[in-house]
């Protein structure tokens, strides 16, 4: 801090020793030992909080860059969960109209299943509708036949996304012996 030597503190306790004198000299060198050490704590005290304050400050911009980062990612999350909405609802009122056509179709499956129950009708005579309109041709696929699954007897009405749900399959049915 000071650029003060040794052969300097000797100059300066010789004529401390001779302005002050022998009794006084060991007093005056204690309170000022004890304000130089007050002078120090003082100074160190300074640093920490200057120091304290420098960190508050880098924390407060961490702390901002972390809430501007969540608020990019929350927003990200959203438009992309809107995207995801948007066109699950194209894709849904695009199958509306295949599952409305589909269902006089599953209807009949239903009634061949409820016949096929009560045992009115014997499994090997049961045949399979044409595919529904949304199906990929038989080129592609040897056998095409459309599952779904029973209702009650009692229901004839069938949602339109149980007709979209069309996979081709064909229900099995075990006889009970």
């Amino acid at each position: 801090m000071f650029d003060i030597g040794f052969s300097e503190l000797v100059v300066i306790g010789v004529v401390a020793l001779v302005v002050l004198g022998p009794e006084r000299l060991p007093k005056v060198a204690r309170t000022a030992g004890h304000l130089f050490g007050r002078l120090q704590r003082y100074v160190a005290t300074v640093k920490a909080d200057l120091n304290r304050e420098m960190d508050l400050s880098e924390l407060a911009k961490v702390k901002q860059e972390v809430q501007d980062a969540a608020r990019a990612f929350e927003q990200s999350t959203q438009e992309q969960t809107r995207a995801f909405e948007s066109e699950a609802k194209k894709v849904t009122e695009g199958l509306q109209p295949q599952a409305a056509e589909s269902a006089p179709a599953m209807q009949s499956q239903h009634e061949l299943l409820a016949l096929q129950e009560q045992g009115l009708v014997e499994p090997a005579h049961v045949t399979t509708d044409a595919p529904p309109a949304h199906a990929p041709t038989p080129a592609t696929h040897s056998t095409l036949t459309t599952f779904t699954t029973p209702a009650p007897a009692a229901s004839a009405s069938i949602s339109p996304l149980q007709g979209a749900l069309d996979f081709g399959i064909e229900p099995v049915r075990t006889t009970r012996a």
